[in-house]
């Protein structure tokens, strides 16, 4: 069977990013050109600017990535963009560039959700994971549960009823004064601090999340009192947050019957999140699995830590799923900010 070229482009937020992939799952080159230091000053990202910064890296960071994976344009067999969700200035960079790409040598465009794409992270990291599985996916503007039925077929079990879990990450940070990007920041901090502030959580019936509650109480408790210990402070935002998680995926996997369970998303990076992910596969307390029915023989997986933050290698190999069922794009494709998966 013949070898498989997917060129991803991921410029929806305010990484601008080209890989080469091979049959989905092996990347030969995944160039990360990231504006971080840039939007830092401004406390987040501001969409102008990232547009701007991505029209300036997009040719360079292509001619890398083809120079690494040391593969030519003309052995490429599909441009895979993000066409959504995002910020619609900078996806219509990205794709833009690929639709005169996908012209100029005349292969086809397969448009990827980003949403999909860091869910394909996780076939990149393992080889042998194949779906069905259940996917949480956490990031700075989602934050679902998704059934996975098939590499291209999906269902959204629950999702946010207001902020996403990496906007509540930021919005914390900016308050307590870690400044942006703020999810590693609280991580970070939160390890030197203890978990004794009670702080609300939302329930809902369904699969659904809400942390607007959560996010006004960290704020309110700061506000009224300045001296509160932050470390404790993020110590306890980052555990109650984290308990919601897993309330919510052991209702999936009631619901579905799925033992399998794959992160996605920059929120997947989190420290301890992964850790009580990994510890939701090894229960060894019978009393719990009987009440949970849930048995120990939960897999775990999670993306490398470089694949979980918005990278080209995820779009690609996405990408090259939606290629191999057919799937291709005209090139009047357009950016939609709030794609859904």
């Amino acid at each position: 069977m013949k070898d498989i070229y997917t060129l991803g482009i991921e410029s929806s937020c305010d990484e601008t990013s080209v890989a080469v992939v091979k049959n989905g799952r092996e990347i030969l080159s995944n160039v990360i050109d990231t504006q971080i230091p840039i939007h830092e000053k401004y406390g987040g990202v501001v969409p102008e600017i990232a547009s701007r910064n991505h029209i300036e890296a997009i040719s360079r960071v292509t001619k890398k990535a083809l120079e690494e994976a040391n593969i030519s344009l003309e052995q490429i067999d599909a441009v895979t963009p993000t066409y959504g969700p995002g910020l619609v200035g900078a996806l219509l960079v990205g794709l833009s560039y690929a639709k005169a790409l996908s012209f100029a040598i005349n292969k086809p465009l397969v448009g990827v959700n980003h949403i999909q794409g860091h869910i394909a992270a996780n076939y990149i990291t393992y080889k042998e994971l194949e779906p069905p599985f259940l996917c949480m996916m956490m990031s700075g503007g989602n934050t679902q549960i998704i059934h996975v039925k098939d590499y291209t077929e999906f269902e959204v079990l629950g999702k946010t009823r207001d902020d996403a879990i990496g906007e509540a990450f930021d919005k914390v940070a900016r308050v307590v004064g870690l400044g942006y990007p703020g999810g590693p920041k609280v991580d970070k901090l939160a390890k030197e601090g203890k978990p004794t502030i009670e702080l609300p959580k939302t329930h809902f019936e369904n699969m659904d999340f809400s942390f607007s509650g959560i996010k006004t109480a960290v704020i309110n408790l700061h506000h009224k009192n300045p001296e509160i210990n932050k470390a404790d402070l993020c110590a306890s935002f980052e555990k109650t947050i984290t308990e919601i998680l897993i309330e919510n995926i052991k209702k999936a996997m009631k619901v579905t019957g799925m033992k399998t369970i794959a992160l996605a998303g920059g929120v997947s990076a989190n420290i301890f999140i992964r850790k009580a992910f990994l510890d939701l596969g090894q229960i060894q307390d019978d009393k719990e699995k009987q009440e949970n029915q849930i048995q120990n023989d939960i897999k775990i997986y999670m993306p490398d830590l470089k694949l979980c933050t918005d990278n080209a290698g995820m779009i690609a190999s996405a990408g090259y799923y939606n290629y191999m069922q057919g799937k291709r794009d005209a090139l009047d494709l357009n950016a939609i900010p709030n794609l859904k998966l």
